[in-house]
């Protein structure tokens, strides 16, 4: 059963269980304070393959079969496959999981599309119409600094408010209540907030998190308003992509509403990489930044009990080259899904 919850809340009474999940990275992303959480480091940055997006699809496609191997499942039995990534059209996913035949939803939310599939993904099996799922989602540093700004070989210089795209791929088999599998599972999704498109107008392609942030904001003042809850009803309330100035003007601006993060606030793109041995700059971003994080850092602690409930919210950054070179603004999105103990 899913009941409506205010404007934009979703809970469940028999919520979905993340059965398994995964997680590749590249290099970098291995030098990094998670890499002992990772199940797999790549050091080849291209994967094997001749091109970046070629690349990624094998990097997306790895992961898929990841989370099979480890839930011990099989293509056949995963109903549907919600999966997305940066590139135009969506080609990393459908190029990189095409072999598996399982039927997908192709998704864009930007760097919020870890979000914006488990939030689907957990709708589905929720309402009945299948019993188990995948959500994936991937990204890669190459293939999106082609896509969005320039090929590697122009050597742009970044200024210190950009985010580094994280090379990962994080992947998530989520099954209803019922299925055999589910009495191993220790984590599951209790509800969704979706999130709507804020625009603050800013323009700079080079500053993600201050194009985010209002929308992070913004969608945890719904799910507060929608549930009846406060942030210390969460043992974390944990972003997407934000990065350290992201995080600054989020707290602002929840501040501004009453609302007060203080320690419960942490943000994946900060946590993924290391200021200070690492030149990142402001984080991490991209849709495997959160989706790798959730993968190998939150669900392990929410499985041991560490945490009881989470806020898990990716954010994304909706522009494209297009709407970039014709002079528009940069609107943000962030999806919030409410993973628990269970």
């Amino acid at each position: 059963m899913i009941t409506i919850t205010g404007k934009a809340t979703l809970t469940y009474d028999q919520p979905p269980r993340i059965l398994e999940a995964a997680s590749i990275v590249g290099q970098k992303e291995g030098d990094g304070p998670l890499s002992h959480l990772f199940d797999c480091i790549e050091p080849d940055p291209k994967f094997g393959k001749n091109t970046w997006e070629e690349a990624e699809s094998e990097l997306q496609l790895r992961t898929a079969r990841k989370v099979l191997e480890k839930s011990g499942m099989t293509e056949e039995q995963i109903r549907y496959l919600f999966a997305g990534d940066l590139l135009a059209q969506g080609i990393a996913t459908s190029y990189g999981i095409m072999e598996l035949q399982i039927p997908l939803f192709g998704l864009y939310g930007a760097c919020s599309t870890c979000g914006e599939s488990l939030g689907l993904a957990s709708i589905t099996v929720a309402g009945g119409a299948a019993d188990c799922v995948m959500a994936l989602t991937s990204s890669h540093f190459a293939s999106a600094e082609k896509e969005f700004r320039f090929p590697l070989e122009y050597a742009g210089q970044r200024p210190l408010s950009t985010t580094w795209t994280v090379t990962g791929s994080g992947a998530f088999v989520i099954a209803a209540e019922e299925h055999p599998c589910s009495t191993q599972a220790h984590c599951c999704i209790s509800g969704i907030t979706t999130g709507k498109v804020v625009d603050y107008g800013i323009k700079d392609s080079m500053h993600m998190g201050a194009a985010m942030a209002p929308a992070a904001a913004d969608t945890i003042r719904q799910h507060l308003i929608d549930t009846g809850r406060d942030v210390s009803d969460y043992d974390r309330i944990i972003t997407g992509d934000l990065g350290s100035i992201g995080q600054t003007i989020l707290k602002d601006l929840l501040s501004d509403c009453g609302i007060l993060l203080g320690d419960l606030h942490e943000d994946c793109g900060m946590l993924i990489f290391d200021p200070d041995t690492q030149d990142t700059h402001a984080g991490g971003s991209g849709c495997g930044c959160a989706a790798t994080t959730l993968a190998a850092y939150i669900l392990p602690r929410l499985i041991r009990g560490e945490w009881k409930r989470v806020l898990f919210l990716p954010t994304g950054a909706l522009l494209s080259k297009v709407s970039f070179n014709e002079g528009q603004s940069i609107p943000g999105i962030a999806h919030a899904v409410v993973l628990e103990h269970c």
